[in-house]
């Protein structure tokens, strides 16, 4: 499926990206996808089309400033996720859209109920894939450990090991699958050497995290969604999503359902074919249009 590049200028001068898979004249509410940390729109790219070819909504995915196709910001203490979500209702606006379905992994997650706050009137419907208003300081703490970190692999072939080794809990990719997160994080560079696909200058919004103790929850901006559908999917075995705060997040919600991603951990792959059921599932549910 032939996708759209596009850019726009930041509010401080940045030059953003974002891909548009099918058309946004359709009638149907569009998909806003919001990638995890350090990851890009590529991240979305099997679920995008899936979700195109079988709802036939269109579909919006993201580079935050200082990943994939993005620029860097000047200052690093712009990482944060106030900043990209006005990064992202610019864009939204650039764009035409006024209102959407978001599927946010991890930060994007955390984005869409920042948004759920500040912009409420731009959420139709919510997925959360691995994320919720609770979040385990052993996943924060493993996430800190290797990003922006380490001597960087000399080939693509050391990077795909390097991820090998950081994600040991999922235990069932297969190669392409593998070779899928590896390009999350590393690239190959003109000149031939290995970089990584974000800015490591990410690494510094962990400085301020005490792992000492549980982190403050999020539950306020949680209960701002409870407006709308929602569903939370969570690796099986994530370190960053607990299975007692899906629960909650359940309890407290009246239209929010789960799904287990099987044989995963933090954050499941999209494009899978149960995971990817349950999203087309969901978002082919027909939500008023108005």
């Amino acid at each position: 499926m032939d996708a759209r590049s596009i850019f726009i200028q930041s509010s401080d001068g940045l030059r953003l990206y974002a891909r548009l898979y099918g058309d946004l004249a359709s009638p149907l509410k569009p998909i806003v996808c919001l990638p995890g940390l350090t990851r890009n729109a590529d991240d979305f790219d099997t679920i995008a089309e899936i979700i195109v070819s079988k709802t036939k909504r269109p579909v919006v995915a993201f580079d935050y400033r200082g990943r994939g196709r993005s620029q860097f910001a000047r200052d690093a203490a712009h990482y944060t996720i106030m900043v990209e979500a006005v990064d992202v209702r610019q864009m939204l606006a650039s764009l035409g859209i006024k209102r959407a379905i978001f599927l946010g992994t991890s930060r994007g997650g955390l984005i869409t109920m920042f948004l759920g706050v500040t912009a409420p009137e731009l959420i139709e419907a919510v997925i959360l894939n691995d994320i919720g208003p609770v979040l385990e300081t052993e996943g924060l703490k493993r996430i800190a450990s290797y990003v922006g970190k380490g001597a960087m692999p000399k080939t693509m072939e050391e990077a795909l090991q390097r991820i090998k080794d950081t994600n040991p809990d999922f235990t069932d990719l297969d190669e392409s699958e593998w070779q899928h997160l590896t390009k999350m994080s590393f690239r190959k560079a003109e000149e031939g050497y290995v970089a990584l696909t974000y800015d490591a200058a990410l690494s510094r919004g962990f400085l301020a995290l005490d792992f000492s103790k549980p982190q403050p929850t999020l539950w306020p901006l949680f209960e701002a969604l409870k407006a709308v559908p929602m569903m939370v999917i969570r690796g099986e075995t994530s370190d960053l999503l607990s299975e007692a705060t899906v629960g909650e997040m359940v309890a407290r919600h009246p239209r929010c359902s789960s799904f287990t991603a099987l044989n995963e951990a933090h954050a499941p792959m999209l494009g899978r074919a149960k995971t990817a059921e349950v999203i087309v599932r969901f978002v082919a549910a027909g939500y008023s249009n108005n």
